[in-house]
């Protein structure tokens, strides 16, 4: 038994109970996860969509992976004619936490696919498919990505640490997201140069203490309610019928005023993912995409009387 210390000043407390995805593997960040797989499989290749963040590139090319750029079209499914081969795998992203069907699809239709579910946290994986999520785009934490895979890396990986970064998720109670900011962004900084490790302990005892339930019934009903509020407006053609706990609600509309509107009014909107732009032509539909979807917050901090607050700021 190893040597514990008993007394002393105390620390948070902490309930123990059990993450969402305890059977996963617990790395620091989700694009980690995707490194992970890269050196265990060995890949020698990579098919990735023009519609995602650039943070994805960063194990590829640390890994000296090849890669290869593809399409997809209005309903979110890659446009690729061709066979993979062994050493090439596609990854696949389930945008907005909505699009599971077309995992499904993906599946049956290539080999070697690795999801991307870091907007689908509540999503479970399919056997056999290696699947990547992030912590920090559902709950506050400053590190903290899961990975399955049928692979596992013969390496002993450093344990992160986050206690000397969870300043700003304390100083997020105490003060306004624009007090707090900046130092959101130093951590996610670190997260870009600091290389695959472990989960932090600290990342670890706190997602031990979500109650994964609630918070996937609050946004379930929270992307409802807008849908329900705002579908006659909304470009895209959404399935409702089956949501999982996503991680925002997607609205698509040609409206070039509605963004700025929105975060005038306290209604902090971000922008999916500005460097796609600089990618493509401005014709494709991510480019569209990139310009005029809106991402709502439904997320488990607010209720119904912020979407009504949303709704008439939208409108």
């Amino acid at each position: 038994m190893k040597n514990r210390e008993i007394g002393g000043f105390f620390q948070l407390e902490l309930n123990k109970n059990y993450e969402y995805h305890k059977n996963a593997i617990k790395l620091n960040s989700s694009r980690y996860g995707l490194q992970y797989i890269l050196k265990a499989k060995k890949y020698k290749k990579i098919y990735i969509p023009y519609y995602d963040c650039d943070s994805m590139l960063q194990p590829i090319l640390q890994e000296k992976v090849n890669y290869e750029f593809y399409h997809i079209n209005e309903n979110f499914e890659p446009v690729i004619d061709k066979e993979l081969l062994e050493e090439e795998c596609l990854l696949y992203i389930n945008y907005f936490g909505i699009n599971n069907k077309n995992v499904y699809k993906v599946k049956e239709r290539f080999k070697n696919v690795v999801i991307d579910n870091s907007q689908a946290f509540f999503e479970m994986p399919l056997e056999d498919i290696d699947t990547i999520y992030s912590c920090r785009k559902f709950f506050g934490v400053s590190d903290g990505g899961y990975l399955y895979t049928n692979k596992f890396l013969e390496e002993d990986i450093e344990e992160e640490t986050s206690y000397d970064r969870g300043e700003f998720l304390l100083k997020r109670i105490d003060r306004t997201a624009n007090e707090t900011y900046e130092l959101f962004r130093k951590n996610e900084e670190y997260l870009c140069k600091c290389g695959m490790k472990k989960m932090s302990r600290l990342t670890s005892s706190i997602l031990a203490n979500v109650d994964y339930e609630k918070c996937k019934s609050i946004r379930n009903r929270n992307f409802l309610y807008l849908h329900e509020n705002l579908k006659n407006i909304n470009e895209l053609k959404l399935d409702s019928s089956n949501v999982n706990g996503p991680m925002f609600y997607p609205l698509l509309i040609n409206d070039d005023n509605l963004r700025s509107k929105l975060i005038k009014n306290k209604i902090y909107v971000a922008t999916y993912w500005k460097e796609v732009k600089e990618k493509i032509d401005s014709k494709k539909y991510e480019y569209y995409l990139t310009e005029k979807m809106i991402p709502i917050p439904i997320d488990q901090r607010y209720d119904i009387e912020d979407m009504k607050f949303i709704i008439k700021n939208v409108f």
